[in-house]
């Protein structure tokens, strides 16, 4: 009988346990309002918490981690968030009878203004290789660079421009998709699909000098760089941003516009200290802040398609490369027969 009250006691004492670790959530939550259904950077917000208990001690508010104040159960206090952007959390520890009770709630904050609006001209059209599923397109000390896609097709090009014909092309391995790719201090870097890897290339001989793998990224669609790291695109919400040396995907940004997460970012270039982006089938370019995530322009390309020699052969639109030396934007798509120079002009 001693060892049977024993174990009831212990069954409890576990199940009590148990739901004290569930209640939490049940018995608080984080009330937010504002005045806009879509919360903005900048924007006032109040916050308080729902709950039947009373003799609440003190309340201390933190987003994304960091602390904002600290309040109590009989007013609602006012904050103001203005980063990070993107999907974040905001926490409330509740402090009553000596006890402390941690809820969460999951909000996405916007960019606070619209992006801008721009279209494009056509400057001048040069000949591309039309079998080529372009991934990645970047230029490197006056050279043209290209990544392709497919399995048993992927390839790293080194293209002329003016001709489209492909100076040094080495084959990826039947295994991998091959996807975006950018060159920083005299490294190629491109990346794999699904595979969960990427290569880096000597520069001049196309050797392979090492493999890395994506330690938290699912997978890999474009890259580009400003000079210090790399940025990463995986086909979500989320930019991530690596060290050019370990590969390591240190943290992420998420681009967002006034309204909307940005999804599905793919082929990238970093233009005047900006981060231009596909997104996958559509026939738009985003201008990502890199610092906050937020989408200050858009640039929409409908139309280039109709320009190719064979648009019902064309895939989408996908490459963007930025000659440093003379300011000049190209871009193209998966298996279009034309690289377009374009001026991008403000609607």
């Amino acid at each position: 009988m001693r060892l049977y009250r024993i174990l009831i006691y212990s069954f409890l004492s576990v199940l009590i346990f148990s739901c004290d670790k569930k209640d939490d959530a049940e018995l608080f939550k984080i009330k937010v309002s504002s005045a806009n259904k879509k919360i903005k950077s900048g924007d006032n917000i109040q916050l308080s918490i729902e709950t039947q208990k009373n003799n609440i001690d003190s309340i201390r508010y933190y987003y994304a981690e960091n602390y904002l104040l600290s309040g109590n159960q009989k007013k609602s206090v006012e904050v103001n968030l203005t980063l990070p952007l993107g999907n974040q959390f905001l926490t409330a520890e509740i402090f009553r009878k000596g006890k402390k009770h941690t809820v969460e709630r999951k909000i996405v904050l916007h960019a606070e203004k619209k992006p801008e609006i721009y279209t494009y001209k056509v400057v001048n059209a040069h000949p591309h290789d039309i079998r080529a599923f372009t991934q990645g397109l970047e230029f490197y000390k006056d050279t043209l660079y290209e990544g392709t896609g497919h399995y048993g097709a992927s390839s790293l090009r080194k293209v002329d421009l003016k001709t489209g014909k492909v100076l040094k092309q080495i084959n990826l391995d039947r295994q991998y998709f091959g996807e975006g790719i950018t060159i920083m201090n005299d490294k190629i870097y491109q990346l794999t699909w699904q595979e969960g890897v990427g290569f880096v290339y000597d520069i001049n001989s196309f050797d392979k000098i090492q493999t890395f793998e994506y330690d938290k990224s699912p997978e890999g669609w474009g890259l580009c760089n400003d000079g210090k790291v790399i940025y990463k695109s995986d086909g979500t919400h989320k930019i991530w941003i690596l060290d050019p040396e370990t590969l390591e995907e240190k943290h992420y940004i998420e681009p967002v516009t006034h309204n909307a997460l940005a999804n599905q970012v793919n082929e990238m270039e970093f233009i005047d200290g900006k981060i231009y982006a596909n997104t996958w089938q559509r026939d738009g370019v985003l201008i990502i802040n890199p610092e906050t995530g937020a989408v200050e322009g858009l640039v929409d390309f409908r139309g280039l398609k109709e320009e190719l020699s064979q648009p019902e052969k064309a895939e989408v639109f996908n490459g963007i490369a930025y000659h440093h030396e003379t300011g000049k934007i190209y871009v193209t798509g998966k298996n279009w027969d034309k690289i377009f120079e374009v001026e991008i002009i403000k609607k």
